[in-house]
C-alpha cells in the first residue's frame, strides 16, 4: 500500500511538473509569436518588430475594471498618466506628452491641428470597453506614423465584427457590463452586439457612464493634506458669488462628469481574400469642470466662480478596404478613408464677476491612408502614403450672466481661416537572416505639411501686429535597427530611430491665459518643426518561466518648442483683459537631451501563479542660454509590483502602483509642470495598495470585485492638479459571449 501511494504521488509529481512545462513552452511561444499592427500598417509578430512595444491585451483590460482608457494604461505601471481635473488623463512616454506623442485608433491618428504642448484628455474619449487590443510604441515613429510620434504612439485597436458561419443574420458574440465604483459613486453601464453572416458582420457597442465627484485619500502627511483639501465651494446666491465651507474637505467638489460612447462597425466580405469595413465612432460628454482652476485662491479668495470644459465630442467615420494574397508582387494592400470631427470649447468666469468667457474651437479632420506589403521568406516591405487635411473653426464672446449681453472677445486660434495639410510618404522594411535569429528593421518617410492661417479682428484686447500667418515644412525621418536571437529564450536589440512634429496651431498662432494675470502666451511665426534622434538598447529573456526586459535610450531634440518669455511689440509685457500681464510665446530651443531606461519581469513558480515587476526611470533638459534647465513633463521614476493567480474560473491579484518624489528643482519654471499646484518640497513619493479579484458564476458571467488604495492615502500624480482618489470599492459584473 505504502508503495502504492508513493508511486501515485511520484506520478502526480510528474504529471504537474510535464504540465508545468507545457505551460511555460505555450506562455513563451505566445509572447514570441505575439500579433501587433503597430510596426509596419500590417499584422506583424511582435518578434520581428525592433522598436519596444507594450501590449495590453483585451483580458487584462477586462482584469483591471478600470474607469475610462488614461486609467488603463496607468495600471500598467509603464505609462505615466497626468491628469488635472476627474474628467481627463494625459499619457506620457519617456518624457513627451500631448501633442509630442501620437494617439491611433484603427489605424487613423487622432492628433489634430489643436493637440496642445500642455496636456490633453483626447484619450478618454476611446471606449476601453470596445478595445481589443492597446499597443504602446515607445520611441519616435514617425516612419510609419509620421507627425507627432517624438516618444511614441499609443495605438487603440476596436473590436472587430464577428461573422456568422451561415447565409442568415444571427447572433454571433456579446458584451455587457455594470459597475459601481464607491470613490466617485460611479455609474457606468456597457452592452455590445455582434451579429453576422457568412458574408457581413455587424458590432454595436455602448458605454454610459455617470462620474461623481471624486473623494481624495484621508491618510497623509498634514501639511500636504492641508494643502489638497478642498475647503470651499463657490455658489450664487441672490446672484451674488459667494465662498462657502465644503462640508466634506475630502471631497473634490466639481470633479464629476457624464459621458457616453457608441461603436458601429460593419464589415462585407464577397470573398475570402477582399474584406470591406465601415467604422464609426461617437463620443460625448457633460461639461468638465477644470477642478484644478476651481481651487485657485488670491489672498485667501477664490480667482474663479466657473471654469470647466464644454462637452468633449469626437465622432469618427472611416471606411477600410483590405485584400489579401494578390497575386504579383505585392501580396497584402490597405487603404483607408476618414473624416473627424472634434468640438472642444473653454468656458470660465472670475470670482464675483459677471462677464462669462466662452471659447469654441470646431475642427473638421479628413484622412487617408493606403500602404501594399510584399512578404517572402526573407523580406518584408511596406510602402505607402497618408495624409490628414485639418480645417478649424475658432470664436469666442463674453456673456453678462445678468443681462445676457454678448460681446466678441478674443478667440482661441485666430478667427478667420485656419488650414493645416501633412502628407507622407513611407516605406519600411523587414529583413530575416540564418533562420529568424536576426531580424533587421529599416525605413525612410518624406512628410510635408502646410499652414495657414488668418486673423480677422486683430484689435480685440490688445494689437496683433500681423493678420496672416503661413508655413511650409519638409521633413525626413527614419529608422535601423537589429534584434538578435541566439536562442529561443535570448533577445537582444539596437535601435535608431528619428522623429518629427511639425508645429500646429496650438504652437504658431494661440493667445492663451496660461496662469492668471501671470503670463500671456501669444503667437511666435518663426517657429520650426521638433526633430529627435534617439538611440537605444534592450535585452529580453523568456524560458516560460521568467521573463525578464530591460532596456535604456538617449534622446536629442533638436528645434525643442518650449513655452519662454517673449518680446512682444517690444516690450516684455502687455495689458491683457485689464492686468499687466508677463509675455511668454513657444520657442525652437537649441537643443535638449532625454536618457533613461527601465526594468520588468514577470515569474512564474506555478501554474496560474505569477509575479511581476516594473520601473522606469527619465531624466530631461533643454540648453537655454548655455544654462541648462528641466524639460517638463518628465515624470518621476514609476513602477508597479504585483501578485496573480489566473484560473480559468477565478482570478486574483495583490498590487502596488508607485511614484517617487518631483523635487521643486527638477521642475520646468516657465512649462507645463503646474508647479503652482505642488507641495514646497515639490510632488511627495507614493504608493498604493490594490486588490482585485473575479470569479465566473456561469460559463460567460464574471462578478468582480476590487479595492483599490486599500491604505487610503492622499497622494497626487506629478504635474496634476487633482488628487487621486481614495480608498475605492470596485464593483462589477461583466457578461461575454
Amino acid at each position: 500500500m505504502k508503495k502504492i501511494i508513493i508511486l501515485s504521488i511520484s506520478v502526480l509529481c510528474a504529471q504537474g511538473a510535464i504540465a508545468q512545462k507545457q505551460e511555460q513552452d505555450s506562455i513563451k511561444n505566445v509572447q514570441l509569436n505575439q500579433v501587433v499592427i503597430s510596426g509596419n500598417k500590417f499584422a506583424e509578430k511582435k518578434k520581428n518588430i525592433v522598436q519596444k512595444i507594450d501590449v495590453i491585451s483585451q483580458k487584462e483590460i477586462s482584469q483591471m475594471n478600470a474607469q475610462n482608457m488614461a486609467d488603463v494604461l496607468t495600471n500598467t505601471g509603464q505609462v505615466f498618466v497626468q491628469k488635472s481635473q476627474q474628467g481627463g488623463g494625459s499619457p506620457v512616454i519617456r518624457g513627451f506628452e500631448a501633442s509630442r506623442i501620437q494617439l491611433n485608433v484603427d489605424g487613423i491618428r487622432m492628433n489634430n491641428a489643436i493637440y496642445r504642448a500642455g496636456h490633453l484628455q483626447n484619450i478618454i474619449t476611446v471606449d476601453q470597453n470596445a478595445l481589443e487590443q492597446v499597443e504602446v510604441l515607445n520611441g519616435p515613429a514617425s516612419t510609419i506614423h509620421g507627425s507627432d510620434a517624438l516618444g511614441g504612439v499609443i495605438v487603440l485597436k476596436t473590436k472587430d465584427a464577428k461573422f456568422g458561419k451561415t447565409k442568415h443574420l444571427e447572433l454571433t458574440g456579446a458584451n455587457a457590463l455594470v459597475r459601481y465604483s464607491s470613490a466617485n459613486h460611479e455609474k457606468t453601464g456597457n452592452i455590445g452586439i455582434h451579429l453576422g453572416m457568412n458574408k457581413f458582420a455587424s458590432y454595436t457597442n455602448i458605454t454610459f457612464s455617470d462620474f461623481g465627484d471624486l473623494i481624495q485619500g484621508k491618510n497623509g502627511v498634514d501639511s500636504i493634506m492641508n494643502l489638497w483639501k478642498k475647503r470651499f465651494v463657490v455658489e450664487r446666491i441672490n446672484n451674488t458669488d459667494t465662498m462657502l465651507a465644503n462640508a466634506d474637505p475630502y471631497k473634490q467638489v466639481s470633479t464629476g462628469y457624464k459621458q457616453i460612447d457608441i461603436l458601429q462597425k460593419f464589415s462585407f466580405a464577397p470573398s475570402k481574400n477582399i474584406r470591406h469595413g465601415i467604422n464609426f465612432q461617437y463620443s460625448t460628454s457633460s461639461n468638465i469642470p477644470r477642478y484644478d482652476r476651481l481651487t485657485e485662491t488670491a489672498g485667501g479668495i477664490a480667482k474663479n466662480a466657473e471654469w470647466y470644459y464644454g462637452p468633449q465630442t469626437r465622432t469618427l467615420l472611416a471606411y477600410k478596404f483590405d485584400a489579401v494574397n494578390l497575386k504579383g508582387f505585392f501580396n497584402d494592400l490597405t487603404a483607408t478613408l476618414s473624416h473627424q470631427y472634434v468640438n472642444e470649447s473653454r468656458h470660465n468666469r472670475g470670482y464675483k464677476k459677471t462677464a462669462l468667457n466662452h471659447r469654441d474651437e470646431k475642427i473638421n479632420v479628413m484622412g487617408y491612408s493606403v500602404a501594399l506589403r510584399h512578404k517572402d521568406n526573407q523580406n518584408e516591405l511596406t510602402i505607402g502614403t497618408d495624409g490628414q487635411l485639418n480645417n478649424l473653426k475658432s470664436t469666442a464672446f463674453k456673456e453678462d450672466i445678468l443681462s445676457g449681453v454678448e460681446t466678441n472677445i478674443d478667440t482661441r486660434y485666430p478667427d478667420g481661416k485656419n488650414n493645416m495639410n501633412l502628407f507622407g510618404l513611407f516605406a519600411q522594411h523587414t529583413l530575416k537572416l540564418d533562420e529568424g535569429k536576426v531580424i533587421v528593421n529599416d525605413g525612410l518617410r518624406f512628410n510635408y505639411s502646410a499652414l495657414h492661417s488668418t486673423l480677422v479682428d486683430t484689435s480685440i484686447q490688445f494689437q496683433l501686429p500681423f493678420s496672416d500667418l503661413k508655413q511650409k515644412n519638409n521633413s525626413l525621418t527614419g529608422n535601423l535597427g537589429i534584434a538578435y536571437m541566439p536562442s529561443s529564450d535570448l533577445r537582444m536589440t539596437l535601435n535608431y530611430s528619428t522623429g518629427f512634429r511639425s508645429p500646429n496651431f496650438d504652437d504658431l498662432t494661440k493667445v492663451f491665459e496660461s496662469v492668471t494675470g501671470q503670463r500671456l502666451i501669444v503667437p511666435n511665426v518663426n517657429l520650426k518643426p521638433e526633430i529627435t534622434q534617439n538611440f537605444e538598447a534592450g535585452i529580453q529573456y523568456n524560458d516560460g518561466k521568467l521573463e525578464l526586459n530591460a532596456y535604456g535610450f538617449y534622446t536629442l531634440l533638436k528645434n525643442v518648442i518650449v513655452t519662454d518669455k517673449f518680446s512682444f511689440n517690444g516690450k516684455d509685457s502687455t495689458l491683457y483683459d485689464g492686468q499687466l500681464t508677463a509675455v511668454y510665446a513657444s520657442q525652437n530651443k537649441s537643443k535638449a537631451f532625454i536618457y533613461g531606461g527601465g526594468i520588468s519581469f514577470i515569474y512564474r513558480p506555478l501554474i496560474h501563479f505569477s509575479m511581476s515587476g516594473s520601473t522606469n526611470y527619465t531624466f530631461g533638459r533643454y540648453n537655454s542660454d548655455t544654462i541648462l534647465i528641466p524639460l517638463d513633463h518628465i515624470p518621476p521614476v514609476t513602477g508597479r509590483l504585483g501578485i496573480k493567480y489566473d484560473h480559468k474560473k477565478w482570478y486574483g491579484e495583490f498590487y502596488s502602483i508607485y511614484n517617487s518624489k518631483k523635487r521643486l528643482i527638477d521642475y520646468n519654471p516657465n512649462g507645463e509642470d503646474n508647479i503652482q499646484y505642488s507641495t514646497p518640497i515639490g510632488t511627495p513619493s507614493w504608493f498604493t495598495v490594490n486588490f482585485r479579484v473575479g470569479v465566473s458564476v456561469e460559463k460567460h458571467t464574471q462578478i468582480k470585485l476590487g479595492i483599490e488604495n486599500i491604505l487610503d492615502k492622499n497622494y497626487r500624480y506629478f504635474a496634476s492638479g487633482m488628487s487621486a482618489a481614495g480608498r475605492n470599492l470596485v464593483v462589477a459584473v461583466r457578461y461575454n459571449f
